[in-house]
């Protein structure tokens, strides 16, 4: 089930960021994440978060910033493949005409799913904090 975050399960979606970006990046060094856990775990409540939530487990969670920017799509390594990214993403779609979000070039298993979803590379550039090429990616409704 998808619904928005009960804050008090913020030290659960902050473990699946942590893992999960940990797991997804292995080429930045982990204390670059340790480094940005708290600064994280602050803005959170400040953005819209949808939760995927099964017998009362979460699974994975989205979060829009700004009304169209996607700061983060994470879905615990023991669910991934099961299509909770996807359902994540199409709840941000009902919500949303038009969403971006940047992801490590890296990240192949990342950029190959938001293709599959529907995102185009709308830019390359460098990270400014890890030096890291990183793509822009959005997706729009079709009208």
């Amino acid at each position: 089930m998808i619904k928005e975050l009960d804050i008090s399960k913020i030290d659960d979606i902050m473990r699946i960021w942590a893992e999960e970006n940990i797991n997804a990046h292995d080429f930045i060094p982990k204390d670059y994440w340790e480094a940005n856990y708290e600064y994280v775990k602050d803005a959170l409540p400040n953005a819209t978060v949808f939760v995927y939530e099964d017998c009362d487990e979460i699974k994975g969670f989205i979060g829009i910033v700004e009304n169209s920017y996607i700061a983060g799509l994470f879905v615990s390594q023991k669910y991934q493949s099961n299509g909770i990214g996807g359902k994540l993403l199409d709840r941000c779609k009902q919500e949303y005409p038009f969403l971006k979000l940047d992801v490590y070039a890296k990240n192949l298993k990342a950029v190959n799913f938001y293709k599959k979803h529907g995102f185009k590379i709308e830019q390359e550039k460098e990270n400014e904090d890890t030096k890291e090429i990183e793509y822009s990616m959005v997706w729009e409704l079709q009208k």
